[in-house]
């Protein structure tokens, strides 16, 4: 009999304890010292970041988010602020336990005001996520197509391309390559670059016969997927090549994000194996419409970083 008015007793003690739990959270902003929590996080709802990738984040924006009572990580967003008047929203999430809160809404919003009203922010959202941002005030202006692999087919679509030549990155590219995606994504990113290079496992230039670096392309080596992007390139052409020399030889999953109005570029891909997945909206705030592109951008970074 005291055994059962334990339990019971027990049984109410942990329901206090989990929605006060619900109850105490802190918008905050996150550390190297919650990367695991982040990592935890995105699990927990199917994503793949993983400790590299949110470091790359991290340190090429800040990411905000919610604790509750015992420091559990329940809710993040992310905001990448570029060079000029250009900044960037993704990894948002809320555990499943903790949704109906708005902490969603909330930590979006903290990114929102971590910049000035005169900066674009752009982000790319999943069907769930567009009502919130619409809310928020963001409008589509564009799209991304998802591609994803599980056995990259090597063709000959495009081997006719003898006054160009790929290379490995070398630092003293950095200048070359900055400026090319600056004018291909429509504003200057140079931390992130520097950093996202500094994760990759591959990065590779193209070069004219006057040496000049004319395109680029990096890939990262993700917990799932080989994931492919960016890649700048002056025509599909020279953007397949850069493809090829990414994933060639590589076994397991590919995945890129390639930019609208690339029919020829995907193409090549679904010859190569790849499968489109999704086509999700590019939405933007404080504007309306993306910032001037040169049509040179191929693929994106990730969606996290537009």
């Amino acid at each position: 009999m005291n055994y059962d008015k334990n339990r019971n007793k027990n049984k109410v003690r942990g329901f206090l304890m989990y929605t006060d739990n619900k109850k105490v959270l802190k918008l905050v902003e996150f550390d190297k010292y919650d990367v695991l929590g982040l990592v935890e996080l995105s699990t927990s709802v199917g994503w793949d970041y993983d400790e590299q990738e949110i470091s790359t984040v991290m340190s090429s924006g800040k990411i905000y988010g919610h604790k509750n009572a015992v420091g559990k990580i329940v809710s993040s967003a992310a905001i990448i602020p570029y060079d000029t008047d250009l900044a960037s929203i993704g990894m948002v999430i809320v555990n499943e336990e903790y949704r109906g809160l708005g902490l969603g809404k909330k930590a979006t919003q903290k990114c929102i005001d971590s910049v000035s009203q005169n900066t674009s922010i752009m982000l790319i959202s999943t069907e769930d996520g567009k009502p919130l941002y619409e809310n928020l005030g963001f409008i589509t202006v564009d799209s991304v197509h998802k591609y994803l692999s599980d056995n990259y087919i090597p063709t000959r679509l495009f081997n006719n391309l003898p006054e160009i030549t790929l290379e490995r990155y070398q630092e003293k590219d950095i200048n070359e390559i900055i400026e090319l995606d600056s004018a291909a994504f429509g504003d200057k990113r140079r931390k992130l670059l520097l950093n996202r290079i500094n994760q990759s496992k591959q990065c590779l230039v193209v070069r004219n016969l006057k040496g000049k670096i004319i395109g680029f392309g990096l890939s990262i080596l993700g917990p799932e997927n080989l994931l492919i992007g960016p890649i700048v390139a002056p025509d599909s052409q020279t953007a397949a090549l850069i493809i090829d020399g990414l994933v060639n030889n590589h076994q397991g999953k590919l995945r890129i994000d390639v930019s609208s109005s690339n029919d020829e570029l995907m193409l090549f891909l679904e010859k190569s194996g790849f499968i489109k997945v999704s086509n999700p909206p590019i939405m933007i705030k404080n504007s309306i419409k993306m910032p001037y592109r040169n049509k040179e951008l191929f693929a994106i970074v990730a969606q996290i970083f537009g």
